[in-house]
C-alpha cells in the first residue's frame, strides 16, 4: 500500500540511480513505517538541476541536489515518532545517493482516511474490517 512519488535532481548520474533510490525508499518505508514492500508503489521523476530553483537560484548554480518525496499512508497506522524518524532517515539516505542536498528538500507524509484510500479495488477500511471479522474482504457492490 503506500503510494510514493520521488521527484529529484542531482548532478550524479548513473544508470542504476533510479533503482538505488527506489530500493532505499522501499527499505526505509518497510523498516520504519512497517509498510509491506509487496504493495508499495514508487514513482520516480528526475528533474534537470538547471530547472529546479531554491532560494532564487537553480540547483545547478548552487552545486546542490534536492528531492521531494510524497508518501500516502493510511491515517493512524504510524506514530508521530515513526514519521519523524522516517523524514530524517530519508533525508540522510537521499543525501548519500544524490550528493550534497539543498536544505529545501522535502518529505511529505499524507495521512489518508482508511475509507478514502486503498489498492486492488478495496479500501483500507474494508481490509481492516475483514481482518477483524476474519472474512475475505469484498468490494462494494
Amino acid at each position: 500500500m503506500p503510494l510514493i512519488t520521488v521527484t529529484y535532481s542531482s548532478s550524479r548520474q548513473s544508470p542504476s540511480l533510479k533503482v538505488e533510490i527506489a530500493a532505499a525508499v522501499s527499505e526505509l518505508t518497510a523498516g520504519i513505517l512497517h509498510k509491506d514492500p509487496k504493495v508499495t508503489a514508487i514513482i520516480l521523476k528526475s528533474v534537470d538541476a538547471a530547472d529546479w530553483f531554491a532560494g532564487g537560484k537553480s540547483l545547478a548554480e548552487q552545486g546542490r541536489a534536492s528531492f521531494w518525496l510524497d508518501i500516502h499512508i493510511t491515517d493512524g497506522t504510524n506514530t508521530k515518532d515513526e514519521k519523524a524518524d522516517y523524514v530524517a532517515a530519508v533525508f540522510e539516505r537521499m543525501g548519500e545517493l544524490l550528493g550534497p542536498l539543498h536544505n529545501g528538500s522535502y518529505v511529505h507524509v499524507h495521512d489518508v482516511r482508511a475509507d478514502a484510500f486503498g489498492f486492488g479495488g478495496l479500501t483500507q477500511e474494508r481490509r481492516y474490517i475483514a481482518r477483524k471479522l476474519d472474512v475475505r474482504p469484498q468490494r462494494a457492490a
